[in-house]
């Protein structure tokens, strides 16, 4: 049975941003309602001109400062489900607090308003993590990650080293601390809710943009460095392009992953990592050469990295065993990003 049908009403945070637009254009056209949270007036207009052909059944909800408290108190009002997707994704970090601080207080937040306000309708609070949360400081496992797994080697490498720690280390460390700090509130209080809890967790997300972009300076941290990587010249050498590259996904098979971890109900209770595969960067290059060659992408050395040693993977059978996912190739990955990108004149 379904712990939550079309027809109902899903609150999304952080509703303009890269992951959580592809997650209201699924619910949408699903047949769900749907509040989306943002943090101004004009990027709740940008969503309402992006679906406007599904009238009210889209509202706007403005949070301005996700890490006061009670900030979600009146947008989990009267809700079957909600989708927090609101976190910072940064890696130009200096004080650790500025990421740790937002992602952590918001998470709490929107699960304290959830057990204050919640309606006795509300089923599934479904939270975006991230396989940061997953792998640790190793820069080679041979065994997969998987959902049993937890990153606290860089929350104590933050700890003892604080400002001096490396970015990408702060950053793992705020999605460690803010996913235990949510499962640690919900376990706590679990006996006296109605609604349970859900957590999906990505690896690297790709895929085509819908949010608001005016140029690739506003690209999300990932489809960035996806386009950085075929298109900046010297941005690493033919051995680098051979032998690294990171496990990833579709967003918009994210976004079906995080619907159908609020519908079904073997989901509760769970984390579920929902990653496509791996690939070199030569493999990314190989296979946008191969749709539409061009002189300013990067060539690196055709052909090779295809048998590469992976050095960090991460098992998705959890989410294909519970959630029936299947996954797009990155042929067709590759495919609608370039056309993204060409009709964005880029």
């Amino acid at each position: 049975m379904a712990v939550i049908q079309p027809g109902t009403k899903v609150l999304v945070s952080g509703a303009n941003g890269f992951i959580a637009i592809w997650i209201v254009k699924n619910l949408l056209e699903r047949g769900y309602d749907v509040r989306g949270v943002v943090r101004s007036a004009g990027k709740g207009k940008y969503l309402q001109d992006t679906f406007a052909e599904h009238g009210n059944r889209l509202e706007i909800a403005i949070v301005e400062d996700i890490t006061k408290d009670g900030a979600f108190d009146e947008a989990v009002k009267g809700v079957n489900g909600i989708m927090h997707t609101a976190s910072p994704v940064t890696l130009d970090i200096d004080n650790p607090q500025s990421v740790i601080e937002p992602a952590v207080k918001g998470t709490l937040g929107i699960l304290k308003s959830a057990i204050k306000n919640g309606s006795p309708s509300l089923k599934r609070v479904v939270f975006t993590s991230s396989c940061a949360a997953v792998r640790n400081e190793m820069t080679s496992r041979a065994e997969p990650f998987t959902e049993n797994n937890w990153n606290d080697a860089s929350v104590q490498v933050v700890e003892e080293k604080g400002r001096d720690a490396a970015s990408i280390s702060k950053y793992r460390a705020s999605k460690t601390l803010a996913e235990k700090a949510a499962w640690d509130l919900y376990n706590e209080h679990k006996s006296e809710l109605k609604w349970d809890f859900a957590v999906i967790i990505p690896p690297y997300v790709f895929g085509p943009c819908l949010q608001e972009l005016k140029s690739p300076v506003d690209l999300n941290v990932s489809v960035r460095e996806w386009r950085d990587n075929l298109f900046t010249p010297g941005i690493r050498d033919n051995e680098t392009f051979a032998t690294e590259g990171p496990c990833w996904v579709d967003v918009r098979d994210l976004a079906e992953g995080h619907v159908r971890a609020l519908e079904r109900e073997e989901a509760g209770g769970e984390r579920i990592i929902i990653a496509s595969g791996i690939n070199t960067w030569q493999e990314w290059l190989d296979t946008a050469h191969s749709i539409e060659s061009s002189p300013v992408m990067n060539r690196g050395n055709p052909g090779a990295g295809v048998n590469a040693a992976h050095k960090i993977r991460y098992s998705n059978a959890k989410g294909v065993s519970l959630l029936g996912m299947e996954y797009r190739g990155k042929e067709e990955v590759a495919r609608d990003m370039l056309a993204d990108f060409k009709r964005r004149g880029w």
